[in-house]
C-alpha cells in the first residue's frame, strides 16, 4: 500500500501525528459537507455523468494532499485548565 502524500511529509507540516489527524479529519469534514451541497444543486441542474464527474477523490485524501501543500494550517491554542 503506498500512501501519497507521504507521511514523512505530512508530519513535517504539524507538530504531531495525532495533530496530523485531528487536522486532517476537520478539514476532511469541510470538505465533505461542500461536496454534499455542491451534490445537492447539482441535481437540480446536471445530468447524473457530469454529477459523478464532480470528483472520485475521497475527501480525507484532497484534505492531506492539501495539508502537504502548505494550503491547509492550524494554530494551537493554549488550554485555560490547571
Amino acid at each position: 500500500m503506498v500512501i501519497q502524500p507521504e507521511i514523512d511529509l505530512l508530519l513535517s507540516k504539524v507538530d504531531s501525528k495525532y495533530t496530523l489527524c485531528i487536522v486532517s479529519a476537520k478539514r476532511a469534514r469541510q470538505i465533505n459537507d461542500m461536496f454534499h451541497g455542491v451534490r445537492d444543486q447539482a441535481l437540480l441542474t446536471m445530468s447524473a455523468p457530469q454529477i459523478a464527474n464532480l470528483t472520485s477523490t475521497k475527501p480525507l485524501t484532497l484534505a492531506m494532499e492539501e495539508i502537504a501543500d502548505g494550503d491547509v494550517s492550524y494554530e494551537r491554542v493554549k488550554d485555560g485548565i490547571k
